[in-house]
């Protein structure tokens, strides 16, 4: 799990540090900020799953090895702050290897968006260094280098550490276009907790959902995970379906949602078998084609949370589109919950005053208020106990009129 995220120089975020817990919700004006706090969190998936700083900008497409990867939003040209276009960003992580031994780690990268180039980078175990780079002392470092197979870099390290590759001045340029640990994994004793993080980092899942999606019938006929978009959800509903015990507790969370119509849920066969989701009502059979938006995405998102392969990291787009203000408290719970039950760390972002007044005082540290300066253009970002006289006020007022007043983005 991450525990603390800095993120300087990225887009409309000038510095942003924020300490997260299991759930963290959001909230804030449109543009403020919050989707860019997505997309941060996003780069640190592709710097996981191994792309370079230009594929995660920008974009890959499928190869033989790989699978489509999506750039971020604007791409390289657009990831900079503003007022520094061509600077370099920072985004820092820290968090727990949860092995029980209750290590911590702490990673650390620069890259210039316009060169997709890696500039500086740290891996920390604990209190202990497990490299930094660049390094003053480059021959050492690339001595004490382990690969874990055969690869085209130690020839290319041998003669960086002779010194008949430069950095920089003085010599031929070197281009790092991704992280060391991502290639290399680091000093012998710390193989196995890069590996470790790099994995955490590329485990994430970022839902939204389409209706559109979740009434087509699936390709698949069983899946692991649920696409971006809720591809293959009735496949992931079939899959849950065989299972009893999963069946039962995902019905009893859609049962909430409509608690005096919802008897059983399931999938309906197409011409070749393939699923489509489907309600069982008042003795009458649904398909995804005749249900509301709403009712769909509920399904969807609360299917994510019985995934054979659940993340370690989910990120959720207006958790409340679609549902009625009575049902996001059921929304809530399901998150808070399952969040827990299922180790995966959620980031979900609400425009919902409603969702705001089911929150539990626990919960005030990790929703983040996002605000926006009309004349530099920088979100701010604090969390509710951090609102000055936020802990005061809401025990007069409810959040929602806190919120939907727009008293919290006028405090100092």
């Amino acid at each position: 799990m991450i525990d603390r995220i800095v993120v300087e120089n990225f887009k409309s975020l000038r510095r942003v540090d924020l300490k997260l817990g299991r759930m963290n919700l959001l909230i804030g004006a449109n543009a403020s900020g919050k989707s860019n706090f997505l997309d941060a969190l996003r780069v640190l998936e592709g710097i996981g799953a191994g792309f370079t700083i230009s594929e995660i900008l920008d974009g890959k497409p499928k190869s033989a090895t790989s699978e489509v990867w999506d750039g971020i939003r604007g791409g390289s040209s657009k990831a900079c702050y503003a007022a520094d276009r061509s600077g370099d960003v920072t985004i820092e992580a820290q968090g727990r290897f949860e092995d029980g031994a209750s290590r911590t780690w702490e990673i650390l990268v620069a890259f210039s968006p316009t060169a997709g180039q890696v500039t500086h980078e740290r891996f920390k175990v604990g209190s202990q260094t497990a490299y930094t780079f660049p390094t003053k002392d480059l021959n050492a470092w690339s001595q004490n280098l382990v690969f874990p197979e055969p690869t085209s870099l130690q020839p290319w390290l041998g003669r960086l550490a002779a010194g008949k590759l430069g950095i920089g001045k003085g010599g031929s340029s070197v281009r790092y276009e991704k992280l060391t640990i991502g290639i290399i994994g680091g000093l012998q004793e710390y193989v196995d907790p890069a590996a470790k993080v790099m994995a955490l980092l590329a485990n994430a899942q970022r839902l939204d959902p389409s209706p559109a999606a979740l009434r087509e019938y699936s390709r698949s006929h069983h899946v692991r995970r649920l696409g971006d978009h809720g591809e293959n959800f009735a496949a992931l509903v079939r899959t849950i379906c065989q299972n009893d015990v999963l069946k039962d507790a995902y019905l009893a969370w859609l049962r909430q949602l409509r608690p005096e119509e919802v008897e059983d849920v399931g999938t309906l066969s197409g011409a070749v078998g393939e699923p489509m989701f489907m309600l069982r009502e008042n003795g009458r059979e649904f398909p995804a084609l005749v249900l509301s938006d709403g009712t769909l995405r509920f399904a969807a998102i609360t299917a994510a949370f019985f995934q054979d392969d659940m993340p370690g990291l989910m990120t959720i787009e207006e958790i409340e589109k679609g549902l009625h203000a009575s049902r996001v408290q059921i929304l809530l719970e399901l998150l808070r919950s399952q969040a827990e039950v299922t180790g995966t760390q959620v980031v979900a972002t609400t425009h919902s005053a409603a969702v705001l007044d089911w929150l539990q005082e626990e919960d005030y540290k990790t929703t983040f208020l996002f605000r926006r300066d009309e004349t530099t253009g920088e979100s701010r970002v604090c969390s509710l106990t951090d609102v000055p006289r936020f802990m005061d006020v809401v025990k007069k007022k409810p959040v929602s009129e806190l919120f939907s007043e727009g008293w919290m983005e006028a405090a100092p």
